[in-house]
């Protein structure tokens, strides 16, 4: 029985097939369009299923980044579109060592005049946090935009193939030169720092509730009315040419009850910063506390971040007294982020502060 899934599925190989004398790597040059790279890493914008209604437990990264090109001809009116197979896993699998071989394949490749701006294909449980990344370690000001999908592409009105479009239209406008690594979903334009995934399986789920989106994509027009105001890109000091790995930052969630012994297991394990998902302003029991304190006395970095999904958390003076750092506006996971880079610079808890207030 051959199902209108396998039919879409087939569509997405049939398009790789057809091009395979001519492929992305090969394609005539239009002189007049901008360079655009295209890096895969897998998801759910490559996922697949034998159903056309399953959203839920497809494959991800089934399709690789030629059959996601070939899918979307449209983009050739766009742009000069070629691409690369970073990784192909879902975004739960992306790990530092993808993370670092992402960002130094985009700093190559931004480095060149044959390359006017990148995008990258990513999973999106975690893509904000690769986002994130890269907005500290990518050394241009050249159009970095991650793109994903809430839908497989043998879905029913899946939402990869647009969002790729978008996306490529987004690196291909002149406008989106300097505003940082971007984030494009759902016809809006986050930046990496600002915008979060807050539901499971809608479209519309990347919101950016507090600082409000970048601008968005409309009527086939690229619009922007915002700009990132902390550090990024070519302003970061961060700087992964010759790392190899990335430090162990573990997160730990606050809750009633809890105790310091995950603190005690933390440090155990390696770890060389801990970020707390504390309750409200970041606020932790007293066991909890008790925990952070004897992980910073053992030289570990102690960040408190909040569990709450949106605002500031605010530094204290009791935070200086117990060599804590507050996360600011940053979210546990992205503070993971920043906090990895910041100790491969500094171990000092009022530089890695100085840090999260700029970045």
């Amino acid at each position: 029985m051959v199902t209108s899934a396998s039919v879409t599925s087939n569509a997405y190989r049939s398009a790789s097939t057809a091009v395979s004398a001519a492929t992305t790597a090969t394609a005539p040059v239009n002189q007049d369009l901008p360079n655009i790279k295209i890096l895969a890493t897998g998801g759910t914008i490559a996922g697949s299923s034998t159903s056309n209604t399953d959203v839920t437990g497809y494959t991800a990264g089934a399709l690789g980044i030629d059959t996601l090109i070939n899918a979307v001809p449209e983009m050739k009116e766009v742009a000069n579109v070629s691409g690369e197979q970073i990784a192909n896993v879902g975004s739960p699998d992306v790990d530092n060592a993808v993370l670092l071989k992402l960002g130094k394949r985009i700093n190559e490749l931004l480095a060149s005049d044959d390359v006017d701006g990148v995008v990258v294909t990513h999973g999106t449980d975690t893509l904000e946090e690769t986002a994130y990344f890269l907005d500290l370690v990518v050394k241009s000001n050249k159009p970095v935009v991650v793109v994903g999908a809430m839908r497989p592409a043998t879905a029913i009105s899946a939402d990869g193939s647009f969002n790729l479009y978008n996306a490529v239209k987004i690196a291909s406008t002149p406008e989106a030169t300097g505003k940082g690594v971007m984030i494009e979903l759902n016809d809006r334009i986050g930046a990496a720092r600002y915008i979060t995934k807050t539901n499971t399986t809608g479209t519309d789920t990347f919101k950016s509730t507090e600082q409000g989106y970048l601008g968005v994509v409309s009527g086939g027009k690229v619009y922007f009315y915002n700009e990132p105001t902390r550090k990024h890109t070519a302003d970061s000091v961060f700087n992964i040419t010759d790392l190899t790995e990335l430090p162990q930052v573990d997160i730990l969630y606050e809750y009633q009850n809890n105790g310091s012994y995950l603190y005690d297991a933390a440090v155990a394990a390696g770890a060389k910063g801990i970020v707390v998902a504390g309750s409200g302003n970041g606020s932790l029991s007293k066991l909890s506390k008790a925990g952070a304190i004897k992980a910073v006395k053992a030289g570990v970095a102690v960040v408190r971040s909040t569990r709450t999904g949106s605002g500031v958390v605010t530094h204290s003076d009791e935070d200086d007294q117990n060599g804590m750092i507050s996360s600011d506006s940053l979210n546990p996971q992205k503070a993971r982020i920043l906090l990895m880079l910041a100790l491969t610079q500094t171990k000092d808890a009022k530089q890695i502060q100085t840090f999260f207030d700029e970045y």
